[in-house]
C-alpha cells in the first residue's frame, strides 16, 4: 500500500511538533494510510477519512482531506471523528513487529530489597517503561506515598486483577480517564479525614484528576495486620469487610465511579516496631493487609482499586533511609493512589468484547521478578501457560523473605541476571529480536540435533547390532 509522509517545516529531523495540518497533503491515488514518525521511532498509521490531534508521543492528524479514492471500510465515517491510531497498526518501530509488553512484579509485603519500601522500585519502572512499548505493573511498584511519576505507556494494575490477567481470564483495556471514588474508614479521626479530603481536592484542582465523590463507611473497618510466622511475609484482615463492601457499592451505584481508592485506619505501631522499616530494612508490615483490602474490592466489583493507609504522623527522625523517606513528607499516602487509579486500565472478561488495544496474557513478552519470588499466582500462570511462553527475567539482587526460585518452581525460558541494570539490557536485546545470550562471552553453543522418529529408530537399530557383534569387530581388545 502506498504511503503519504508528513514533514513539519523547521522541525528537528524526526521530530513532530504541534499544529500539523493536513492542508495540501497529497494522497496516494488509491487512498491508503498516512505514516508519521516521531523522535523515538514511534509509528502510527491512520486510515483515510480520519482526523486527529498531536499529543505527546502519540501522533494524530487534523483536518486531513484526501483527494484520492477513500477505502470502502471508512465509507460513512464522518471527517470530524477523531481516533487514536494504536501502535499495533505498524508496530513500535514501523517494521511490522508487535509491540513489546513487559510485566514487572515485586510481590507486596515480602521485604524486597528493591520495592519493599516507599515506592523505591519506581526508578526501575521508569527505566523499564522507556525500553518497552508497554509496561504492566502494580501499585506496590508505582506508589510512592506523596510521590509518583506519570508514564504514558505503563498500566497500573491491582494485584488480584494482575493474577486474573495472567491466567487469561481478564484483559486490560487502556482508558483516557477513570471516574474515581474515595472510601474513608469511619475509624479515622476527624482531623485525618480532613487531611485526606484536602488531598483529594488538591489532586482535582492542581492535577485535574476526576475524583468525583467520597463516602465514609458505616462502621470502623477494624484493620488488623501481622507477619505470617511460616513465610515472614506481612498479611492481615478486616474485622468489618461488609462495611467496606457497602461503601464501595454506594459509590459504584450512586456516583457511577470507574475506580475506587480506599483509606483504612491502621493501628499505630510503636516506634520500636518501625525502626527497621524506617531504616530501609525488614518487611513492610502494612503492605500485606493493604493487598487484602484491594483484592476484596476488585474481586467483588471488577473495577480498579488501590489502598492508602491512614496513620498518625511519626516523630521526626533525621536518619530515615531514602528508601522509606517518601512516607515521611506528608500527612497521607493518598496522592499516588489517586493518580494511578485515574488512568488504570479497566478489566474485560474473556469472551466479552473489549475495545481496540485490549491486552491479554498472550501479548506478554517478558516477566521481571525477584529471583527468589517466582511462586506468585501471576508469575506461575504466565510462565506455565501452554504455547509460547514469555521470557522470565529473575533478578538476583532484589532479595525477598521468600525462597521460590525458578528452579524450584520448575519454570522454563528463564534468564538470571545480577541486577536491574542487566535486566534492562536483556529486555532491550529481546525486544530487538536478539538472543540475549548472544551478548555474553561463550553464550552461544553448538546446535543440538533433534532426531526425527525414523532417524531415531535407525540409530537404535545400529546400536543393537553393534552390541551383538563379536568383540574383535568392535575394535575392543
Amino acid at each position: 500500500m502506498a504511503m503519504a509522509s508528513v514533514s513539519v517545516p523547521g522541525a528537528q529531523a524526526g521530530k513532530i511538533s504541534s499544529g500539523i495540518s493536513g492542508t495540501g497533503l497529497s494522497s496516494p491515488r488509491s487512498g491508503g494510510s498516512v505514516r508519521v514518525i516521531s523522535g523515538d521511532g514511534l509509528v502510527n498509521s491512520l486510515k483515510v477519512g480520519l482526523s486527529g490531534l498531536v499529543v505527546r508521543d502519540k501522533v494524530f492528524l487534523k483536518d486531513v482531506r484526501w483527494r484520492g479514492r477513500a477505502s470502502r471500510m471508512w465509507s460513512g465515517v464522518p471527517q470530524s471523528k477523531r481516533l487514536v491510531a494504536h501502535t499495533r497498526a505498524m508496530g513500535s518501530n514501523g517494521t511490522g513487529q508487535k509491540p513489546y509488553t513487559a510485566v514487572m512484579i515485586v510481590p507486596t509485603g515480602t521485604g524486597a530489597t528493591i520495592g519493599g519500601f516507599a515506592g523505591d522500585s519506581l526508578p526501575v519502572a521508569r527505566a523499564m517503561s522507556s525500553v518497552v512499548d508497554c509496561l504492566i505493573t502494580h501499585p506496590n511498584v508505582l506508589n510512592g506515598a506523596m510521590l509518583y511519576w506519570p508514564m504514558a505507556q505503563t498500566l497500573y494494575v491491582e494485584g488480584y486483577a494482575l493474577d486474573r490477567f495472567a491466567e487469561g481470564a481478564w484483559g486490560l483495556q487502556p482508558v483516557h480517564q477513570n471516574r474515581v471514588g474515595l472510601v474513608l474508614d469511619m475509624g479515622i479521626e476527624e482531623e485525618l479525614i480532613q487531611r485526606h479530603l484536602q488531598v483529594a481536592d488538591a489532586t482535582r484542582a492542581t492535577l485535574g484528576l476526576p475524583v468525583l465523590e467520597y463516602t465514609i463507611t458505616d462502621a470502623p473497618l477494624q484493620v488488623e495486620k501481622w507477619l505470617d510466622p511460616s513465610t515472614g511475609t506481612s498479611t492481615g484482615r478486616l474485622g468489618r469487610p461488609d462495611s467496606l463492601m457497602r461503601a464501595v457499592d454506594t459509590l459504584v451505584k450512586g456516583a457511577r465511579v470507574d475506580a475506587v481508592a480506599v483509606v483504612g485506619r491502621f493501628p499505630d505501631d510503636s516506634i520500636n516496631d518501625l525502626v527497621d522499616y524506617r531504616q530501609g530494612q525488614g518487611v513492610d508490615v502494612l503492605a500485606g493487609v493493604e493487598a487484602v483490602i484491594s483484592h476484596m474490592v476488585v474481586r467483588e466489583f471488577g473495577i480498579p482499586c488501590a489502598h492508602a493507609p491512614a496513620l498518625s504522623p511519626l516523630p521526626l527522625d533525621a536518619s530515615i533511609s531514602p528508601r522509606s523517606a517518601a512516607e515521611e513528607i506528608g500527612y497521607t499516602f493518598l496522592p499516588c493512589v489517586l493518580a494511578g487509579l485515574s488512568k488504570a486500565p479497566q478489566f474485560v472478561e474473556r469472551g466479552h468484547r473489549g475495545g481496540s488495544g485490549t491486552l491479554w496474557a498472550e501479548d506478554v513478552d517478558c516477566v521481571v521478578v525477584p529471583a527468589n519470588a517466582c511462586g506468585g499466582e501471576g508469575t506461575l500462570a504466565l510462565c506455565r501457560k501452554s504455547g509460547r511462553k514469555p521470557l522470565l527475567i529473575a533478578v538476583e539482587e532484589n532479595e525477598t523473605v521468600l525462597d521460590d526460585t525458578p528452579e524450584k518452581m520448575g519454570l522454563e525460558n528463564v534468564i538470571r541476571v545480577a541486577n536491574y541494570w542487566e535486566a534492562l539490557g536483556v529486555i532491550a536485546a529481546h525486544k530487538a529480536g536478539v538472543d540475549p545470550r548472544a551478548l555474553r562471552r561463550n553464550g552461544v553453543h553448538h546446535l543440538h540435533r533433534i532426531e526425527t522418529p525414523i532417524h531415531a529408530a535407525d540409530s537404535l537399530g545400529s546400536l543393537k547390532k553393534l552390541e551383538q557383534a563379536p568383540l574383535a569387530m568392535t575394535g575392543v581388545c
